[in-house]
């Protein structure tokens, strides 16, 4: 089961909403350093970000959840997605707006949610997947308690930086 919301020290995690639209333009959806490593191009309008929540908003909750990270006073930071692979298996993956970074807010989140989601009595696999450089969010899974299981040969397309599908390192946690 996925989650409604998560609570950190610092953060709430709630489901995104048609209203994050415009935070997630402005903060970080437009920032060529921000969608570096993402499978998404940065984007040229609102639009374009709107889309992307309205998928969100049309997947099953029971399949997928994205939530909008916020700060105590509901101040938008990024976003965290998790998704079933398989009944015991969740994959996750995570955005967060460049003036953010360096905080510890990722780290924080992830290793929130890999504990409340291992806690769960069916949950006995949570992983995540970055590309091989992309070493701020491999040190965030190192850092919230996942292992590197190893590499992912020609495994997503990174538009950003090549039209190829790249390697990319594995994490997971297990129970």
């Amino acid at each position: 089961m996925l989650p409604e919301s998560l609570h950190t020290a610092r953060h709430a995690l709630r489901p995104i909403s048609r209203g994050d639209a415009e935070e997630i333009f402005h903060g970080y959806a437009q920032d060529p350093e921000v969608s570096r490593y993402t499978m998404w191009t940065p984007h040229k309008d609102l639009t374009e970000t709107e889309k992307f929540v309205d998928g969100c908003l049309a997947t099953s909750p029971d399949l997928a959840r994205t939530y909008a990270i916020c700060d105590q006073a509901g101040g938008f930071r990024g976003l965290f997605g998790l998704r079933h692979v398989k009944p015991y298996h969740i994959e996750f993956g995570y955005v967060l707006a460049r003036r953010w970074w360096r905080q510890g807010i990722m780290t924080e989140v992830l290793t929130e949610a890999v504990n409340a989601l291992l806690a769960q009595d069916t949950c006995f696999r949570i992983s995540g997947v970055c590309d091989v450089d992309n070493i701020g969010s491999a040190r965030v899974m190192e850092k919230a308690g996942l292992l590197r299981e190893g590499v992912l040969r020609r495994w997503i397309i990174h538009p950003n930086i090549s039209s190829q599908p790249r390697d990319c390192l594995l994490y997971a946690k297990v129970k």
